[in-house]
């Protein structure tokens, strides 16, 4: 069995089905490149999430915000909806289209960095959503969009903060901290020394204080353990610090983070003891709270999505072998041309196992050197019209898709 295979994903005669159908028919079906996207796989995700985050404490709940950045899609929306998620949205676009899936405003935290008074403007529209300030100078953007808003009702706010830690699986996906790995400064969260300042500003100008929010970054493996927990701490003192204030939180947001499995090596993040070590302070910090937010986004997703492309013709070129596909990394799955760390599992789904092994970097249809899905991959030799399937596409996929070159994003559909 291969080490990808699941209950979305089976082997079945050397070739690959997706929750029991071909995935050979479903590209001969709905045509190539395509996304293929798993409800099941999804709700089972959620699932071993909250089953993680179980047992909780009695009076607390534990929300589930979908980070919708992952993926926007539609189908993907109302089954997390069904699946009793909440929406963590960065822009209005996101608001509106979590609105339209049938989320109420009341299940949306907006989080937005660099925002505009318009865009603060558009948000007060749905005065349910919570508002959460990325940025002290934040706040008289905010102010003058309620005002010009004419807003009667609080509106609900609370703080994001960067406690001075930050994890990701490269230097552009750490969130938190003064830098990156690489020496960029990170540009998100109030910074600790002016959290106090912040709130009792939005306080003096009548706004309801409902949380505290942290995010270190995407894509959390084991190692990153040890930092994640200090950095529950650092939240769990600073949520302190403000109850001495005078502050009573509803809520604590620890954001997301923990990565899905990538590679077979990859040693995946310990959940479960980061959710029962969030439990456990929390409990014992007696802050009063009524729940914790978490926001998975490819958690969720990544794992319940494929591309399929099809294989249009074998190149040699100074002992170099390519698999030229119909698809380009830009239009379909990003990440590889965006992130030099990132990796996705490419299988031959027209002969998953046995013939001749070899070699071969899987080459897109743009104009860019950059545009491989993978280098020199250890595959069963593709031929021409063979369908190979990029693994872990339901997350940062579609949604980081452009038209570059003027190609078409390919279509979606949802088993």
């Amino acid at each position: 069995m291969n080490w990808w295979e699941g209950e979305f994903l089976r082997v079945r005669n050397n070739r690959l089905y997706l929750e029991g159908q071909p995935a050979e028919q479903l590209a001969e079906k709905y045509g190539t490149p395509l996304y293929v996207y798993s409800r099941k796989q999804l709700l089972r995700n959620l699932r071993s999430l909250r089953e993680a985050f179980s047992p909780v404490p009695a009076g607390l709940e534990v929300r589930v915000a979908y980070a919708m950045k992952a993926n926007p899609h539609r189908g993907i929306l109302k089954t997390l909806l069904k699946g009793g998620c909440w929406i963590d949205a960065v822009s209005p676009g996101e608001v509106q289209t979590a609105l339209k899936a049938g989320f109420s405003e009341e299940k949306i935290i907006f989080t937005g960095t660099s925002i505009c008074q318009k865009d603060f403007e558009q948000v007060l529209q749905h005065p349910g959503v919570t508002v959460n300030i990325d940025a002290y100078e934040q706040i008289d953007l905010l102010e003058a969009a309620r005002r010009r808003s004419r807003i009667r009702q609080p509106v609900r706010v609370s703080v994001r903060w960067n406690p001075g830690l930050g994890r990701g699986f490269c230097s552009q996906t750490v969130t938190a901290g003064d830098r990156s790995s690489d020496g960029s400064p990170i540009k998100f969260g109030v910074e600790d020394s002016r959290v106090l300042a912040t709130f009792r500003r939005l306080q003096s100008l009548g706004f309801k204080l409902v949380g505290l929010h942290q995010h270190l970054g995407s894509g959390w493996t084991e190692e990153d353990f040890p930092v994640t927990v200090k950095a529950v701490d650092r939240m769990i003192k600073k949520a302190g610090e403000l109850k001495k204030a005078g502050f009573e939180l509803e809520f604590l947001d620890f954001g997301g983070g923990f990565g899905p499995r990538y590679k077979e090596e990859q040693r995946l993040f310990p959940l479960p003891e980061y959710a029962a070590y969030i439990l456990d302070k929390v409990e014992r910090a007696k802050l009063g709270l009524k729940a914790i937010v978490i926001e998975p986004g490819k958690h969720l997703a990544a794992e319940a999505g494929v591309l399929l492309v099809r294989v249009e013709y074998i190149k040699k070129s100074y002992g170099n072998l390519f698999a030229c596909v119909n698809a380009g990394t830009f239009n379909t799955v990003p990440r590889p041309a965006i992130y030099e760390e990132a990796y996705h599992e490419i299988v031959n789904a027209s002969q998953v196992n046995g013939g001749k092994k070899q070699k071969v970097t899987v080459a897109g249809h743009l104009c860019e050197t950059g545009d491989v899905f993978g280098i020199e991959r250890i595959l069963p030799l593709p031929r021409c019209g063979h369908i190979l399937a990029i693994l872990m596409a339901g997350a940062y996929c579609h949604s980081m898709a452009s038209r570059f070159n003027l190609r078409e994003i390919p279509k979606e559909i949802v088993l």
